[in-house]
């Protein structure tokens, strides 16, 4: 096993504990449904009080990945199978060891700190490739067969869930689930962008092969000469262009600081890089 595949690996359990911590402190106490197979298993487990929702999340699993080879082929890889069947035996391990308790028992605050830190697991595996499969299956089968949006067949998932959790739990309850899953979608895209986010960097400065020579020898990474003409000089210049991480571009600022504290340097973020020394096209 590769550096990178250990890490990834290392990366979604991470990620899963994060969202264990978010259905079992938050959202399951509270009756708190917030879409998915957990929020499926958080319903159920109402009528079914004697199986836990860690057991029905890994019973739902099983079912819904027959489902899925059936109807979809093999086409999840080891990465989702992992995740999945990781988180329900991380809740299963909670509930037997742990007696997990509610954190706060106030509605509001359940809600938005376990949609938190449910995003924030969830945006971790995804940005590791990969996927907590559950209800992703269910939007797949939809759109293979009713050629909905993978999207739009997720949200109407998770609605039906909300919707179920309002007749169970009662309207108010109902209307938070919905509100976790909205607040959800969206946090996890932006956590997503944070975790992809770098620096795209230009840089005018008649001392360009000293930086060019720092960014390629003491940063490890990549950059391109551009060759300009000076508007106002009318001479030949040489214009750096690279994309860094945010760490990688401070240390590149402390340099310049002492190189060419004249250069001129623009900065602008990029929300993801495709490429060498970054994420392989090969791998998205």
């Amino acid at each position: 096993m590769s550096l990178k595949i250990l890490k990834d690996y290392v990366v979604i359990t991470i990620g899963i504990i994060l969202v264990a911590v978010a259905v079992e402190y938050f959202f399951a106490p509270n009756n708190i449904a917030a879409g998915g197979v957990t929020g499926i298993a958080i319903v159920i487990n109402y009528y079914i009080s004697f199986l836990s929702t860690g057991v029905l999340v890994f019973i739902m699993n099983i079912i819904l990945f027959i489902i899925a080879f059936i109807f979809l082929g093999s086409n999840f890889g080891g990465k989702t199978i992992y995740a999945s069947f990781g988180l329900s035996i991380i809740m299963a391990f909670m509930e037997k060891f742990m007696h997990p308790v509610a954190i706060t028992n106030d509605l509001i605050i359940a809600t938005l700190f376990g949609t938190i830190t449910s995003a924030i697991g969830m945006a971790l595996v995804f940005n590791a490739n990969g996927s907590t499969g559950g209800t992703d299956i269910i939007a797949k089968i939809l759109n293979k067969f009713i050629h909905t949006d993978i999207g739009k067949s997720l949200l109407v998932v998770d609605f039906l869930v909300t919707l179920a959790a309002g007749a169970t739990f009662g309207v108010n309850v109902g209307f938070y689930a919905l509100l976790s899953v909205i607040i959800n979608g969206l946090a996890i895209d932006e956590f997503i962008e944070g975790f992809r986010t770098c620096k795209a960097i230009t840089i005018v400065s008649e001392k360009h092969d000293g930086i060019a020579n720092f960014i390629m020898e003491e940063l490890g990474r990549g950059c391109t000469y551009v060759k300009g003409v000076g508007v106002y000089s009318k001479r030949d210049i040489y214009i750096i262009y690279t994309v860094l991480g945010r760490t990688e571009f401070i240390k590149l600022k402390n340099y310049m600081k002492q190189l060419d504290p004249k250069a001129f340097i623009t900065v602008s973020d990029v929300h993801e890089v495709l490429g060498e020394g970054f994420t392989q096209i090969i791998d998205m």
